[in-house]
Parts: structure tokens; C-alpha cells; sequence
């Protein structure tokens, strides 16, 4: 198997999802972007959202390069030419209560500036994270399988992240 050079992250608030493409991007020396950076333009002044075509346009840029790590649960159409040009689909299941208690410990270090955070931790986004989880949960898992299903053969479905860095590692020094 050789190895893959355009991957998208899959998974929920908390899944790991950011931790995993910061040391697939350092170990295959590959770049990686969150689509959340993509969707707003990050500003001391306040975060500004791109219009959605600043945002495509954004995310095709990307799409065309030759190697990209690409991490972020969005399941709306417009990243789907991302999940279509993926090599690698990597889809974390992580178990809802450890997602929980990331979740907890995310927002105390945030709000002990022991953790640099994209958005303002406030209680209010705290809140909206544990209802994105419980959304992912319930609804963002089964859409993903009913609308990216066909890509079957490119999706790792994984509940431990050490797992798939272990298959990776193994892919790279074949």
C-alpha cells in the first residue's frame, strides 16, 4: 500500500481529530488545515466567516495541491470534494464519554490560557460542544455512512487513534 498523501480526518468534538493531523502532518511531512479555519478568517478583532465562496474557493486551493491532511466534521456538500479526493478517509469513533471529558478538560485548560484555542472558550461554546457531540452522536455519524458510504474502501473506521498511527507507521516503512 503506498503511502496516502491527500487524507481527511473524520470525527467529533473531542474525537482527537486535531491531535492526529498535527503528528500525521509532522511524520509524513505533510501539510494540514482545519476546516474550521477554512469556514472563518481568524482575527484578534473577532473571527469573520468566509462567504461560501471565499470558503469553496478556500478549500479547492487546498484540494489542489499535491499533499494535504485535512481534519474537521463537516458534513455539508461543499467538503465533499475533499472526502472524493482523499486518499485515506479517517473516520474516529472515539467513545462519547471520553469525547465528553476532552471536551471538559479542552475549555478548563482554554480558560487557564494553558491552551491556545482558535475561538474565545466561553461557557456559551462550551455548551454548543457538548451539543455538536451529542448531534454527532445521534445524527452526523449515520449521515456520513449514508452520504460517503461509497467511499468504503478508502474510510479507516478506528475507536483508538494508536491503531491507525500504528498502521501508518507500518505503511511507511514498507
Amino acid at each position: 500500500m503506498a503511502i496516502p498523501k491527500k487524507i481527511h480526518i473524520i470525527g467529533s468534538v473531542g474525537s482527537g481529530k486535531t491531535t492526529l493531523a498535527r503528528e500525521l502532518s509532522s511524520k509524513l511531512d505533510i501539510p494540514y488545515y482545519e476546516l474550521d479555519n477554512v469556514v472563518w478568517i481568524r482575527k484578534k478583532s473577532g473571527d469573520i466567516r468566509r462567504t461560501e465562496q471565499e470558503r469553496e474557493e478556500y478549500l479547492n486551493s487546498i484540494i489542489l495541491s499535491e499533499s494535504w491532511i485535512i481534519e474537521g466534521v463537516h458534513n455539508e456538500d461543499w467538503v465533499s470534494n475533499s472526502l472524493h479526493n482523499a486518499d485515506m478517509i479517517i473516520f474516529l469513533d472515539t467513545r462519547y464519554s471520553i469525547r465528553t471529558y476532552r471536551i471538559i478538560k479542552r475549555f478548563i485548560k482554554q480558560k487557564l490560557r494553558l491552551e491556545k484555542s482558535n475561538y474565545k472558550p466561553t461557557f456559551k461554546m462550551f455548551l454548543k460542544m457538548f451539543k455538536w457531540n451529542r448531534y454527532f452522536e445521534n445524527v452526523g455519524k449515520v449521515n456520513f455512512f449514508n452520504i460517503y458510504g461509497r467511499h468504503n474502501d478508502k474510510i479507516e473506521v478506528t475507536t483508538n487513534v494508536k491503531l491507525i498511527k500504528k498502521h501508518l507507521t507500518k505503511v511507511c516503512e514498507s
